[in-house]
Protein backbone atom coordinates (compact mmCIF):
# COMPACT_ATOMS: atom_id res chain seq x y z
CA UNK A 1 0.00 0.00 0.00
CA UNK A 2 1.28 3.43 -0.91
CA UNK A 3 0.62 5.47 2.24
CA UNK A 4 1.91 8.70 0.71
CA UNK A 5 -0.56 8.46 -2.19
CA UNK A 6 -3.34 7.57 0.20
CA UNK A 7 -2.63 10.58 2.43
CA UNK A 8 -1.72 13.11 -0.29
CA UNK A 9 -5.30 14.28 -0.99
CA UNK A 10 -5.99 14.51 2.74
CA UNK A 11 -2.89 16.60 3.35
CA UNK A 12 -3.75 18.82 0.36
CA UNK A 13 -7.27 19.37 1.72
CA UNK A 14 -5.90 20.20 5.18
CA UNK A 15 -3.46 22.70 3.68
CA UNK A 16 -6.31 24.37 1.77
CA UNK A 17 -8.61 24.44 4.79
CA UNK A 18 -6.57 23.93 7.97
CA UNK A 19 -9.65 23.79 10.19
CA UNK A 20 -10.88 20.69 8.31
CA UNK A 21 -8.12 18.65 9.96
CA UNK A 22 -9.65 19.13 13.40
CA UNK A 23 -11.85 16.25 14.53
CA UNK A 24 -13.61 15.21 17.72
CA UNK A 25 -13.73 11.56 18.68
CA UNK A 26 -16.50 10.51 21.04
CA UNK A 27 -16.85 7.53 23.36
CA UNK A 28 -20.01 6.98 25.40
CA UNK A 29 -20.17 4.77 28.46
CA UNK A 30 -23.57 3.32 29.30
CA UNK A 31 -24.85 1.52 32.36
CA UNK A 32 -25.61 -2.18 32.24
CA UNK A 33 -27.58 -4.25 34.73
CA UNK A 34 -24.62 -4.64 37.11
CA UNK A 35 -22.52 -1.91 38.74
CA UNK A 36 -19.33 -3.79 37.80
CA UNK A 37 -19.84 -3.51 34.01
CA UNK A 38 -20.77 -1.07 31.28
CA UNK A 39 -20.90 -0.75 27.52
CA UNK A 40 -18.68 1.66 25.62
CA UNK A 41 -20.00 3.00 22.33
CA UNK A 42 -17.28 4.35 20.04
CA UNK A 43 -19.70 5.25 17.26
CA UNK A 44 -18.56 2.42 15.01
CA UNK A 45 -18.56 -0.41 17.55
CA UNK A 46 -19.83 -1.15 21.05
CA UNK A 47 -17.54 -2.85 23.54
CA UNK A 48 -18.37 -4.47 26.84
CA UNK A 49 -16.18 -3.45 29.76
CA UNK A 50 -16.13 -4.53 33.35
CA UNK A 51 -14.32 -3.94 36.59
CA UNK A 52 -11.08 -5.91 36.96
CA UNK A 53 -11.27 -9.14 38.94
CA UNK A 54 -8.95 -7.55 41.51
CA UNK A 55 -11.64 -5.00 42.45
CA UNK A 56 -14.66 -7.29 42.26
CA UNK A 57 -15.29 -7.80 38.56
CA UNK A 58 -15.89 -11.20 37.01
CA UNK A 59 -12.56 -11.18 35.16
CA UNK A 60 -14.20 -12.30 31.93
CA UNK A 61 -13.98 -9.03 29.99
CA UNK A 62 -11.74 -6.08 29.38
CA UNK A 63 -11.32 -3.60 32.20
CA UNK A 64 -10.71 0.09 31.59
CA UNK A 65 -6.96 -0.43 32.09
CA UNK A 66 -7.00 -3.10 29.39
CA UNK A 67 -8.79 -0.69 27.07
CA UNK A 68 -6.25 2.08 27.77
CA UNK A 69 -3.29 -0.23 27.14
CA UNK A 70 -5.08 -1.65 24.10
CA UNK A 71 -5.54 1.84 22.68
CA UNK A 72 -1.83 2.50 23.12
CA UNK A 73 -0.90 -0.85 21.54
CA UNK A 74 -3.22 -0.26 18.56
CA UNK A 75 -1.97 3.27 18.01
CA UNK A 76 1.70 2.31 18.29
CA UNK A 77 1.19 -0.71 16.01
CA UNK A 78 -0.66 1.18 13.27
CA UNK A 79 1.64 4.20 13.50
CA UNK A 80 4.74 2.03 13.18
CA UNK A 81 3.25 0.14 10.22
CA UNK A 82 2.24 3.35 8.45
CA UNK A 83 5.59 5.05 9.08
CA UNK A 84 7.46 2.01 7.76
CA UNK A 85 5.26 1.90 4.66
CA UNK A 86 5.54 5.66 4.03
CA UNK A 87 9.34 5.55 4.39
CA UNK A 88 9.65 2.44 2.23
CA UNK A 89 11.37 0.49 5.00
CA UNK A 90 11.38 -3.23 4.18
CA UNK A 91 9.66 -4.85 7.17
CA UNK A 92 8.83 -8.53 7.56
CA UNK A 93 6.86 -8.12 10.77
CA UNK A 94 5.95 -5.57 13.45
CA UNK A 95 4.45 -6.38 16.83
CA UNK A 96 3.70 -4.18 19.81
CA UNK A 97 3.09 -5.34 23.37
CA UNK A 98 2.05 -2.86 26.06
CA UNK A 99 2.28 -3.67 29.77
CA UNK A 100 1.20 -1.54 32.68
CA UNK A 101 1.67 -1.86 36.43
CA UNK A 102 -0.75 -0.58 39.04
CA UNK A 103 -1.51 -1.25 42.68
CA UNK A 104 -5.19 -2.03 43.21
CA UNK A 105 -4.99 -0.82 46.84
CA UNK A 106 -5.13 2.71 45.40
CA UNK A 107 -8.19 1.90 43.29
CA UNK A 108 -9.94 0.37 46.28
CA UNK A 109 -9.14 3.37 48.50
CA UNK A 110 -7.23 1.22 50.98
CA UNK A 111 -4.16 3.44 51.26
CA UNK A 112 -3.61 7.17 51.04
CA UNK A 113 0.00 6.57 49.96
CA UNK A 114 -0.84 4.31 46.99
CA UNK A 115 -1.81 6.30 43.93
CA UNK A 116 -4.74 5.43 41.70
CA UNK A 117 -3.70 4.58 38.17
CA UNK A 118 -0.77 3.12 36.34
CA UNK A 119 2.62 3.52 37.97
CA UNK A 120 4.58 2.28 34.96
CA UNK A 121 3.75 1.59 31.31
CA UNK A 122 6.09 -0.23 28.92
CA UNK A 123 5.68 -0.28 25.15
CA UNK A 124 7.68 -3.10 23.57
CA UNK A 125 8.19 -3.02 19.81
CA UNK A 126 9.35 -6.13 17.99
CA UNK A 127 10.33 -5.15 14.47
CA UNK A 128 11.71 -7.74 12.11
CA UNK A 129 13.35 -5.88 9.25
CA UNK A 130 16.57 -7.71 8.30
CA UNK A 131 17.05 -5.65 5.13
CA UNK A 132 16.57 -2.25 6.79
CA UNK A 133 19.57 -0.08 7.56
CA UNK A 134 20.34 1.17 11.07
CA UNK A 135 19.45 4.69 9.88
CA UNK A 136 16.06 3.47 8.71
CA UNK A 137 15.41 1.70 12.01
CA UNK A 138 16.40 4.80 13.99
CA UNK A 139 14.09 6.96 11.85
CA UNK A 140 11.28 4.42 12.22
CA UNK A 141 11.58 4.53 16.00
CA UNK A 142 11.76 8.32 16.17
CA UNK A 143 8.85 8.93 13.82
CA UNK A 144 6.67 6.22 15.35
CA UNK A 145 7.11 7.68 18.82
CA UNK A 146 6.62 11.21 17.48
CA UNK A 147 3.39 10.50 15.60
CA UNK A 148 1.70 7.95 17.89
CA UNK A 149 -1.31 9.96 19.10
CA UNK A 150 -2.07 7.88 22.19
CA UNK A 151 1.58 7.74 23.26
CA UNK A 152 1.99 11.50 22.87
CA UNK A 153 -1.28 12.10 24.74
CA UNK A 154 -0.09 9.99 27.67
CA UNK A 155 3.36 11.61 27.65
CA UNK A 156 1.90 15.14 27.45
CA UNK A 157 -1.62 14.89 28.88
CA UNK A 158 -4.13 17.57 27.91
CA UNK A 159 -6.31 19.16 30.55
CA UNK A 160 -9.40 17.06 31.29
CA UNK A 161 -12.60 18.97 31.97
CA UNK A 162 -15.26 17.10 33.92
CA UNK A 163 -18.85 18.26 33.50
CA UNK A 164 -21.56 16.75 35.70
CA UNK A 165 -25.22 17.10 34.78
CA UNK A 166 -28.39 16.10 36.56
CA UNK A 167 -30.61 14.34 34.03
CA UNK A 168 -33.75 15.35 35.98
CA UNK A 169 -32.81 19.03 35.90
CA UNK A 170 -31.81 19.03 32.25
CA UNK A 171 -35.02 17.32 31.08
CA UNK A 172 -37.33 19.85 32.76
Amino acid sequence: MDIRSLQRPLKDAYRQAPSSSRITLIANGRRTDAPISCSVDLGRAIYDAQAHKGVGGAGTGACSGDLLLGALAACAQITCQMVAAAMGIPVDDIGVTVEGDLDLQGTLGMSKTVSVGFEDIRVNFLVRAPQATQEQMTALQQKTEQYCVVMQTLLHPPPIKNVWSDAQSSSA
